[in-house]
């Protein structure tokens, strides 16, 4: 039986992560927590938009996912960034 906290095993398959954060390069930093775990993403991967106040940035990453480790590394990595308020 799975528990709440497992993953279907529908891997590979694409999957989107959004960081919601302050920083004033939140997406380099993102970019640089994310690369060692998925490496050679294309520029497309990557999404930048700001709040419509202009006080947060968000950032979404579009990337297939190989396995549940993988992608629990990915969210470990982006949510010790500097600035990370949400990570979705």
């Amino acid at each position: 039986m799975k528990t709440e906290t497992q993953l279907a095993d529908d891997f590979p398959h694409l999957h989107h992560v959004k960081v919601i954060g302050q920083h004033a390069d939140l997406l380099g930093a993102v970019r640089e927590a994310v690369e060692p775990h998925a490496p050679d993403l294309p520029e497309s991967a990557f999404a930048l938009r700001a709040s419509s106040q202009g006080q947060y940035l968000s950032v979404t990453i579009s990337l297939e996912i190989q396995n549940e480790a993988q992608l629990l590394n990915i969210y470990t990595a982006v949510k010790a960034v500097d600035g990370v308020i949400l990570c979705l």
